[in-house]
């Protein structure tokens, strides 16, 4: 995050997601991948991720729970800041809609995630079922994501009491 907040020639907003944040909190000790988003798209981001990439030996991907799952409308505003490099800030993204995605992929280690996540008061049950009801008018925009089957996982996920 310092390097690339410091090589950034513009502000703008990092957000983790996925492996990153599970490696931040310490619950996981690596991760195949830093997933980010970008918004605003800091100028010479994708500049300082290339050098940096190869310098750090680190895989960067752009990927965020938006692109899989639909997210609450205030996602923004409940990313928690990390802190600020340069003139980037970094954030992670949405505990809610990280939650969702990772359920709707249904992996062992994204549901142990979650768990975790709900382990650490960063989401609660109560909070990923409410962001369910608040996003699944939204499911018909995500035609490679079978609603049904995503209500079914988090459903399942959550239990009987979260219905």
């Amino acid at each position: 995050m310092r390097e690339l907040g410091q090589r950034a020639t513009g502000p703008g907003r990092v957000y983790l997601t996925g492996g990153a944040t599970a490696v931040s909190f310490g619950w996981r000790a690596s991760t195949v991948d830093v997933d980010i988003k970008l918004a605003p798209e800091p100028a010479g981001v994708f500049e300082a991720i290339s050098k940096l990439k190869n310098e750090l030996d680190i895989n960067i991907e752009l990927a965020s729970p938006d692109l899989f799952v639909p997210v609450p409308a205030d996602w923004e505003v409940r990313s928690e800041f990390i802190a600020r490099y340069g003139q980037v800030d970094f954030l992670h993204f949405d505990y809610r809609a990280q939650a969702l995605a990772k359920i709707a992929r249904g992996y062992e280690r994204d549901l142990a995630d979650v768990t975790a996540m709900i382990d650490r008061d960063l989401v609660s049950m109560e909070a990923i079922q409410r962001a369910l009801d608040e996003v699944s008018p939204n499911l018909v925009r995500y035609p490679g994501l079978d609603s049904e089957v995503f209500r079914a996982r988090v459903g399942a996920f959550l239990g009987p009491d979260h219905a």
